[in-house]
């Protein structure tokens, strides 16, 4: 492939790993368990069991696969990666390009129940981040937020949408915030399922939090000490993380498992779960995923990466779940960005477009409906 080329693409996993795949299934070796932890240690046994039994006689592979390929895919090089992407047109003449950012342990699988209504009203531009699935792994550091927030200005540019709308979950929103940082002229509005914001120590922030806020601080507080662990072990020791995660399918289906439990308001699909470990272990991107850690920030707390919070002056919607694992406060969030809209919603979690696809889609088009 030449810089600046678009080829078309379809996932064809060699039928020699996929058999490895179903054999390494076959013989898992499963550790012990104390009776009566629950979610408490982890991955509960049974649930895992359950998964893998599922995985290996319930999951049909072709079927899912034909499902991602019933949408046009592309790859090209950016900035030296390999990037893949979905690229559905809508049938409108005046539809609105649209980028959409996943975050992490995720991949476009998440976007597929949304994809048929959003494409009534946007052009629909879904990758896959760079080191992460189709588009891993990454041959060097550095594919921070910012050089990935370039490189889809670039990939917008060779699609030739030269204004478009910006959309992210997880760490997708903090990319397509920086996309708007960038390039204000050309992104017409920034819609994220939540918004990575904190407090900054500022006189009076926290001066009269609400019954709610106060609630978000303290799951903040939890989340430092308890789920941010998915982050340290992951930004602390990339390599070391990646020697299981390439070897074991299910120490992979495992962390992730966790991660959808812990971060969703419900249990997310299996079948949609185990179609994104598919294309991490297919690809072997775990760890080159992993590595992109190092260079993420998502709080306050992270001293290791040099960063800074640059206003945002494009419009923004923040939509926000629940369970999400963000669950921004809208004080802190309206600091840096501008908010023009703001909807709280009763269920749903960080993986909104999975767990909650009708409300997830009607926000987004309600959102850049407003800003025409």
């Amino acid at each position: 492939m030449t810089p600046n080329d678009i080829r078309p693409f379809r996932f064809e996993p060699a039928r020699a790993d996929l058999d490895d795949l179903w054999g390494r299934l076959d013989r898992v070796r499963w550790p012990d368990e104390v009776p009566g932890t629950g979610w408490e240690h982890g991955v509960p046994l049974a649930h895992l069991k359950d998964l893998v039994r599922h995985w290996r006689t319930g999951y049909d592979w072709d079927g899912a696969l034909a499902e991602l390929d019933a949408h046009d895919q592309f790859v090209t090089e950016i900035d030296g990666q390999g990037v893949h992407f979905l690229h559905v047109r809508s049938g409108r003449e005046d539809a609105l390009p649209l980028l959409i950012t996943h975050g992490w342990p995720s991949s476009p699988v998440e976007y597929l129940d949304v994809i048929e209504p959003l494409s009534r009203d946007f052009h629909l531009v879904i990758p896959s981040l760079p080191g992460y699935g189709l588009s891993g792994p990454t041959r060097e550091l550095g594919w921070g937020s910012t050089r990935i927030a370039k490189a889809w200005l670039e990939l917008m540019t060779r699609l030739g949408y030269e204004r478009f709308g910006v959309q992210g979950g997880d760490w997708g929103t903090w990319i397509s915030r920086e996309i708007g940082v960038l390039a204000p002229d050309r992104v017409v509005g920034m819609h994220g399922n939540g918004i990575i914001c904190f407090p900054i120590g500022a006189p009076g922030e926290l001066d009269g939090l609400t019954e709610v806020e106060q609630e978000r601080m303290a799951f903040r507080e939890r989340y430092l000490t308890d789920q941010y662990a998915y982050k340290l072990i992951q930004s602390a020791r990339p390599q070391t993380f990646a020697y299981g995660m390439a070897d074991s399918p299910v120490a992979l289906l495992a962390w992730f498992a966790g991660v959808y439990h812990e971060w969703s308001d419900e249990e997310v699909p299996a079948d949609r779960l185990l179609t994104t470990v598919m294309l991490y272990w297919l690809t072997n991107t775990a760890g080159s995923a992993a590595r992109s850690f190092v260079e993420t920030p998502d709080t306050d707390q992270d001293t290791s990466v040099e960063w800074e919070l640059k206003p945002a002056t494009v419009p923004t919607s923040i939509s926000v779940f629940p369970k999400d694992v963000l669950r921004p406060i809208r004080r802190f969030a309206e600091r840096d960005n501008a908010i023009v809209g703001w909807v709280e919603h009763e269920r749903g979690g960080t993986f909104a477009a999975l767990e909650q696809p009708e409300v997830f889609a009607e926000d987004v088009r309600a959102f850049f409906a407003s800003l025409r």
